[in-house]
Order: C-alpha cells, then structure tokens, then sequence
C-alpha cells in the first residue's frame, strides 16, 4: 500500500492588455475583457519515496480528474494507492469511475495548509522566469518552461517539500 497527496493548479498567463492614455484623474472609458489563457496542472506525490505523477489537462471537473485517477492508476498498477484529495466538487463528484487500485481518502473542507503538494505548487511558481517575455505572452512556451522545471525535480526536492513530520510518522505507523 503506497500513501500519495494530490492537488491541482492552474497555471496560465494574461495577455498584455494596451496602455491607454487619459488626464489625470480620470478613467479609460473603453471597456476591456482580460483574456486569460491557462490550463490545469494536476499532481500526485508520495511524500515517503518523493516519486510524483503529474498530467496537464485543460480543466477541474470530475471528467478530468476522473482522466488523470485513470493515469494515475496505471503508473502504479502494481499497488494499493490511497489518495488523499481535497473536497472540490470533481473530487466529490457521484459519476466518479475509480481505478481498482486507487482509493480516495478525503481531507477536511478548507484546510490547504493539510495538503503538502501545495508546497510543491509554491515552490513551482518560485521557479517560473517572471522576466522571459516568451513565457509571459505564449501559453505554449509557458508550459514546455514549466514541463522543463517538472523534469529538474529530483525525488529528494520532493521528498524534502511534501515529507511533513505528521505525514512521515502516519505513513510509518500504516
């Protein structure tokens, strides 16, 4: 039986908007809808070996997260995998189809600070060059820069971000 922690992130950009000019004091007057051009990263890691598995998909809904269980469930076939997700209505969903070797094991509504992956996320967006102006126009260029920083970690950095005393002494204790 092998514990894993999952989480999902969006990651995506804002294309520059034009500058107007106007007095001083005063608004534009021109109305203008932000484009915003993202996707969702989805993760799973094993704070006790620092292995993850991680898969792009283009939204948070049940049928999503129901693609990446599947992946999931056949990177680590060999195995019992006990999930521990969050309460997001795709998490919660009925419909959800669950790979025989996968349970999923729910954390307390509201309480991200429980869920070590978002450690892994904070650490992710530290790493995104902010001063590449290729990354911050190109959804495309964003995600190879961001697969490029998924390929760095090594188990240890993981391991190192995800392996909370209480995570470590629980796993030990299963």
């Amino acid at each position: 039986m092998r514990v894993w922690w999952q989480d999902e992130s969006r990651l995506g950009l804002h294309l520059p908007l034009p500058r107007r000019l106007t007095a001083q004091g005063i608004k534009p007057i021109q109305p203008h809808q932000p484009l915003y051009q993202y996707y969702w990263l989805y993760a799973a890691v094993e704070p006790a070996t620092g292995q993850a598995c991680w898969w792009e998909m283009p939204a948070l809904d049940s049928p999503c997260f129901e693609a990446f269980l599947q992946h999931f469930g056949e990177q680590c076939r060999e195995t019992l995998n006990v999930l521990v997700v969050d309460n997001a209505p795709a998490h919660t969903a009925k419909a959800l189809q669950l790979p025989e070797n996968v349970v999923l094991l729910y954390l307390p509504p509201y309480c991200p600070e429980l869920n070590p992956v978002e450690r892994v996320w904070e650490d992710l967006k530290s790493r995104i060059s902010a001063t590449d102006q290729t990354i911050g126009t190109q959804l495309k260029a964003l995600r190879e820069h961001i697969a490029g920083i998924i390929n760095r970690y090594t188990a240890q950095q993981l391991q190192s971000l995800t392996g909370y005393g209480y995570i470590m002494e629980a796993i030990r204790w299963l």
